[in-house]
């Protein structure tokens, strides 16, 4: 995954740097929205690994995408293809988003909780993490009932676990020692 990614980064670089001289970071994520879940499908994936020409997958992909893509977003297909990089464009896309969001000082936070969180409890929770980390920040929010009660905040590689289920983890912990 790490290759892919290596290999994702410049292409997501180009594409991300393109589509802000165009003032077109919209259609370009969904350009690579798309694209990467053309690529991810099964039979597209063993015809990208196929021996066939670079054009013919190339003309093949772009097809299958119809009129999801512009004709930079061809140009950006063709590229690839030529180069042998059509499968990494899951990982393009994914760079592409980061690139993005560091831009645009925004950091993902992921919170999870035991049930769902009212809208008053998402920005309260926004508010704080906007706060704490200096950016703007996009709740993505997820229920895991085993979690009892309270919330995990995921962001970056850094965790903060409120929950019951925590507390009792870390308190077992402490009585066996």
């Amino acid at each position: 995954m790490s290759q892919l990614t290596t290999v994702a980064r410049p292409y997501a670089k180009a594409a991300f740097d393109f589509a802000l001289e165009q003032g077109q970071l919209d259609k370009w994520q969904e350009m690579l929205q798309f694209s990467a879940l053309v690529a991810e499908n099964e039979d597209v994936q063993h015809f990208i690994h196929s021996s066939s020409a670079a054009t013919q997958v190339a003309d093949t992909f772009i097809a299958i995408c119809g009129d999801q893509l512009d004709q930079y977003g061809q140009n950006f297909i063709r590229v690839m293809a030529e180069n042998k990089r059509l499968s990494a464009l899951p990982s393009v896309f994914a760079s592409f988003n980061q690139i993005r969001a560091e831009y645009e000082s925004v950091k993902d936070v992921f919170v999870t909780s035991a049930t769902p969180l009212t809208k008053a409890q998402e920005d309260k929770i926004a508010k704080a993490m906007k706060q704490k980390l200096n950016s703007e920040v996009r709740i993505t929010t997820s229920i895991d009932a085993s979690l009892i009660a309270g919330v995990i905040i995921r962001y970056d590689d850094v965790v903060i676990d409120g929950s019951s289920r925590g507390q009792l983890n870390r308190l077992s912990q402490e009585l066996c020692l």
